[in-house]
């Protein structure tokens, strides 16, 4: 069976966490860049970790911020040690 190079759900939520934690009030630009995402993808997965308590968002005059929340930092460090996990065997996440 050939091996996909589609990410996992999980994986575009660890790219996009990511992008939000390496900088504070992180715009959707920058998180659509560092995340690989179009717009439409972008937004639909900041709705789902917004209503999942990972990432908060604020608005700053016409600009929209994120940050991420205890929940997401918890979420990246487990997957993190998932991922090394998976590796040490072998697999790929």
């Amino acid at each position: 069976m050939p091996e996909s190079n589609y990410r996992t759900r999980a994986r575009i939520f660890a790219d996009i966490l990511r992008a939000i934690a390496d900088e504070s009030d992180a715009r959707p630009t920058h998180i659509l860049y560092r995340a690989n995402l179009s717009y439409e993808r972008l937004l639909k997965y900041l709705s789902q970790l917004e209503a999942g308590g990972f990432v908060s968002r604020k608005n700053d005059g016409e600009r929209v911020l994120y940050n991420i929340t205890d929940k997401g930092r918890l979420f990246l460090s487990e997957f993190r040690r998932v991922e090394e996990f998976t590796t040490a065997f072998g697999l790929k996440l």
